[in-house]
């Protein structure tokens, strides 16, 4: 009986002892380190190296605009009343007729008109250029009257200009009655004058002094009696 006890202790011991041993191994493989994984390459100074555009890369192309393109020549504007289109033939005394009619207002004003009698269009380019009576001196032009552009008259249409007589308040010298107006056309250039004079018989007791000026030609009647 007492060997059978002995006996039993012993086994006892040696199983506790076994555990033991067991909890410990598997201590050791729980706290086993996990190998480290590499780190990013870092350069000399200590800082992470960045990805670079390869050498020979395809070089950045510069950005280049869209010019507009022009829609055509046309007519100036601003005021300029000159004329940068295609040729037309200048209005002359050989294409038109010119007529001087008497207004009732503004006072002291004549209403010129030309009509393109021809069978192409004309430009009257500028202003018409007067002569009053035999006097040499051509009749001041009214620079505030310019157009926004050239007036081109299509067969059979009319253009306008404005002549002021005299000044309004008799401020004017050398007054007189005149009683022929002669009518030459500017050329394309302004300079000097194209073509022959139309001759016209002033209305009667038509009065002028040295304040007489013209406008320039105007597309329609209203616009060329504002001057």
């Amino acid at each position: 009986m007492r060997n059978t006890a002995i006996a039993a202790t012993a086994l006892l011991a040696a199983l506790s002892l076994t555990a033991c041993q067991s909890a410990d191994d598997d201590g050791k493989k729980a706290g086993a380190s996990v190998p480290a994984t590499s780190a990013p390459a870092a350069d000399k100074t200590g800082s992470t190296t960045e990805a670079k555009t390869p050498a020979g890369g395809p070089a950045e192309q510069p950005t280049t605009g869209t010019r507009p393109t022009s829609a055509g020549k046309g007519k100036t504007g601003g005021g300029s009343g000159t004329d940068t289109g295609p040729v037309t033939t200048a209005c002359t005394d050989a294409n038109t007729k010119v007529t001087v009619t008497k207004v009732s207002r503004p006072i002291n004003h004549l209403l010129l008109t030309v009509t393109n009698t021809g069978s192409k269009a004309c430009n009257a380019y500028h202003a018409p250029l007067l002569r009053v009576d035999e006097g040499q001196a051509v009749t001041r032009i009214m620079d505030e009257s310019r157009p926004q552009a050239v007036v081109t008259l299509s067969p059979r249409q009319s253009g306008y200009a404005s002549i002021l007589l005299s000044a309004a308040d008799g401020s004017g010298e050398n007054g007189r009655t005149s009683k022929t107006l002669g009518v030459l056309f500017a050329p394309r250039n302004g300079s000097g004058s194209i073509g022959s004079p139309h001759v016209l018989t002033l209305p009667a007791n038509t009065y002028t002094d040295d304040s007489v000026a013209v406008s320039y030609w105007q597309s329609s009647m209203s616009d060329a009696l504002t001057y």
